[in-house]
């Protein structure tokens, strides 16, 4: 397993994971699906929503194979599958640069990621204790999915 954790700043409430080689447009047409899905995909990019505009701890993981994960524990759940033909997986900021690079596979992978504490923000949505997970394998392609709604409060 690769892991890496770091903070991210997620402008626009947006962070990327896309094939370092291809470097593709981010999308621009946004329905309020996308928004409650908190997960956006196009053709080798993935725009993960994070709920705070600010600063906000991540970790990413690749394993070999699809990893047990407690359901319970998180707040959104959401799904998609991710193209990277070159296989150099790319972390980029929305307005900044790359935040972390993985070699990994060519080939197409499942995309799972992880929302926490999204409920634990302060009342002008700067600070919280949100926090992001972000697990990849190797997987046949699927469409986007919610597998567990946050719905606000």
């Amino acid at each position: 397993m690769q892991q890496q954790t770091f903070n991210l700043f997620a402008d626009y409430n947006q962070f990327y994971l896309w094939d370092e080689d291809i470097n593709p447009d981010t999308p621009t047409k946004w329905t309020d699906e996308d928004v409650a899905r908190r997960l956006k995909v196009a053709p080798n990019i993935v725009v993960v929503c994070p709920i705070r505009n600010t600063t906000v701890p991540v970790t990413v993981e690749i394993h070999d194979a699809e990893p047990s994960s407690d359901v319970e524990k998180w707040d959104h759940i959401a799904e998609c599958s991710l193209d990277l033909p070159s296989g150099k997986l790319q972390i980029h900021e929305c307005t900044g640069g790359s935040v972390a690079r993985f070699t990994v596979p060519p080939g197409t992978y499942r995309v799972r990621v992880f929302y926490g504490a999204l409920g634990q923000l302060c009342d002008d949505g700067l600070e919280g204790k949100d926090h992001y997970s972000v697990v990849l394998w190797l997987a046949p392609p699927i469409e986007l999915r919610v597998i567990k709604q946050y719905s606000e409060p």
